[in-house]
């Protein structure tokens, strides 16, 4: 399969979908396809097929794939899926810009699931999550106040977290970490499901977030972006 490269813009993407494929429903617009290294959350070290769908309607300060905001290439399920087959890896990671924004991801998700991999599904956390096929792990963001997207975490997604999923704060300084913290003990995410604290690359040195993580003996896990640790912030890798 052979995508079609279009130049259109899809920053106003949100959870309605993308208008411009209303004449083809098993399309998605992608920005790539790769395998690599998980880098994150609690399959980090396996080799992974990423399938990164293009746009996103937040704008976080540290975003480090502006990159996929515009443009894309539109990809049929099927040639998705065959794609992914070809690198043979047993874990796929949908991912984004903002995956959720285009309202066919839900039909890549459960399909990737039928066809027996371990799929998981990196979403800012602004967009609803309850209709997230159930055998997804979901690595869900809440956004601090340094990603100048606060404002758009979408709370009512916290009570349709499942055991396998994961809450990730990425954090630029303390006072994203003063309220990370109250929010973990406001929301008790740690009685959910797994919560990662990441520190943003270049910004906030990891053994500091480290030892903050041990003086206040949270029941949280910290999270360094091994990807970046091997190839830096490279495209496609």
């Amino acid at each position: 399969m052979i995508p079609v490269a279009i130049d259109d813009d899809v920053n106003t993407l949100t959870d309605s979908g993308d208008d411009n494929a209303a004449t083809a429903p098993d399309r998605l617009r992608l920005t790539e396809i790769f395998h690599s290294i998980q880098g994150e959350a609690d399959a980090v070290g396996w080799p992974t097929v990423f399938i990164r769908l293009t746009g996103c309607p937040l704008r976080c300060t540290w975003c480090d794939t502006t990159y996929s905001f515009h443009g894309g290439q539109w990809w049929t399920l099927p040639g998705i899926l065959d794609e992914v087959a070809r690198h043979g890896a047993r874990h796929v990671c949908v991912t984004g810009g903002e995956p959720l924004a285009q309202k066919r991801c839900l039909a890549l998700l459960a399909a990737l699931c039928d066809a027996g991999y371990e799929v998981s599904l990196e979403t800012s956390g602004a967009l609803d999550i309850s209709a997230v096929d159930v055998r997804v792990r979901k690595v869900m963001d809440l956004k601090a106040p340094g990603s100048g997207e606060e404002a758009r975490n979408l709370w009512t997604n916290i009570e349709h977290l499942l055991a396998h999923d994961q809450v990730k704060f990425v954090l630029r300084d303390r006072a994203d970490y003063d309220w990370a913290v109250a929010k973990l003990r406001e929301h008790d995410l740690a009685g959910r499901c797994q919560v990662l604290f990441s520190p943003v690359h270049d910004q906030l040195p990891p053994p500091v977030l480290a030892q903050w993580l041990l003086d206040d003996r949270l029941p949280v896990r910290l999270q360094v972006q091994l990807h970046k640790l091997l190839w830096g912030n490279q495209p496609g890798r």
